[in-house]
C-alpha cells in the first residue's frame, strides 16, 4: 500500500486554505491539513470557516475542485487560559467539510486537570465524528510518548490517539525500538519532518527552553535525511498510517516559494522512504 501525505498548515504558515488546498493538489499531496481553530497569537492570519460563511464555501469548493480530502485541523490545545468551547464550532465546521481528524497538546503539568480537560474535549470531538489525536512535545504539559500514552489509558476513549512528530520524539529522545514495543492501537497519524543534532551532536535536547530546539521547532525544520533523526526507524516501528508533513522552514520557504517548498517536502520525503526500504 503506498504511503499517503498530507500538507499541515505549518510547512507553508499563512497561507490562506485555498490556496493551501492547490499548493497540496498541485505536489501531489493525499490530504491537506487546515489550521482553523484560533490560535491568538498576535499578527497570525485567522482562516475560521465556523465565523465566516463565505470562507466556509470556499474552502468546500477548494477541497472539491481539487479533489482533496481534508484530514484533520487544529490545533486543539489543552491550557488554562483557554476556553475550549470554541472548539466545538470549529469541530463542527471541519465535520462537514470532510475533515476526520483533530491535532491537540497540552501546556500544562497538571495532570488531574488536563485529563479531565482532554476528555471533554475528546467527546466534543466525538459528537462530530473526529478523532483526536494529542502531540507530546518536550517543552510542553504532556512531554514524551508515555505520558501521552498514560494520558491516553486514562481518557479510555475510542477515539483518542498519541500523535508522534518524529521531531519531537527525537528530540524527547524516543526510539524506533520504544515504538515498536508500542501497540498499534494508539497511533493514527504522524508528523513528519528533521531537524539539527545538539552542540554535543545528540538529538535530544534537555533543556526545554533551549533557544535551537524552538527555533528548529518554529521556523527552521529540515527535510528528512537532512538532519539527525532517526526517521526510518519511527516510521517503520508504527503502523501504515498516514503522514502529515509539519515542516516549517522559512529559509527554504524564501528561496523556492511557498508551493516549491510544499513540493521539495513531499518529493524529498518519498526519495528517503524508497532510501531506507520504507514501502
Amino acid at each position: 500500500m503506498a504511503r499517503k501525505f498530507s500538507l499541515a498548515y505549518l510547512t507553508i504558515p499563512g497561507t490562506n486554505p485555498m490556496d493551501q488546498i492547490k499548493i497540496a493538489k498541485e505536489a501531489g499531496y493525499d490530504f491537506v491539513s487546515l489550521r482553523t481553530i484560533p490560535m491568538h497569537l498576535p499578527g497570525e492570519p485567522s482562516f475560521l470557516p465556523q465565523d465566516d460563511p463565505e470562507l466556509f464555501e470556499a474552502i468546500k469548493k477548494a477541497l472539491k475542485e481539487y479533489d482533496m480530502p481534508l484530514m484533520d485541523i487544529e490545533l486543539a490545545r489543552i491550557r488554562k487560559d483557554l476556553d475550549i468551547a470554541e472548539y466545538k464550532p470549529a469541530f463542527e465546521a471541519a465535520a462537514k467539510l470532510g475533515a476526520t481528524d483533530v491535532l491537540g497538546s497540552v501546556w500544562t503539568r497538571d495532570r488531574a486537570w488536563y485529563t479531565d480537560t482532554a476528555g471533554k474535549v475528546a467527546d466534543m470531538a466525538k459528537e462530530f465524528g473526529l478523532k483526536f489525536n494529542i502531540e507530546f512535545l518536550p517543552w510542553a504539559g504532556v512531554r514524551n510518548l508515555q505520558e501521552d500514552i498514560t494520558l491516553v489509558d486514562d481518557l479510555g476513549r475510542d477515539n483518542v490517539f498519541v500523535m508522534v512528530d518524529t521531531l519531537h520524539a527525537g528530540r524527547a529522545g524516543v526510539t524506533g525500538a520504544e515504538l515498536a514495543r508500542t501497540p498499534r492501537k494508539y497511533f493514527n497519524f504522524i508528523h513528519l519532518c528533521d531537524g539539527p543534532a545538539g552542540p554535543d551532536g545528540d538529538p535530544v535536547l534537555d533543556n526545554i527552553k533551549d533557544d535551537l530546539m524552538l527555533f528548529t521547532a518554529r521556523e527552521g525544520r529540515m527535510y528528512p535525511g537532512e538532519g539527525v533523526m532517526a526517521i526510518a526507524d519511527m516510521v517503520k516501528a508504527m503502523p501504515e498510517i498516514p503522514l502529515s508533513i509539519e515542516l516549517p522552514n522559512l529559509k527554504e520557504i524564501k528561496a523556492r516559494g511557498v508551493a516549491g517548498h510544499a513540493k521539495q517536502c513531499l518529493d524529498v520525503a518519498k526519495k528517503y522512504f524508497a532510501e531506507n526500504g520504507i514501502k
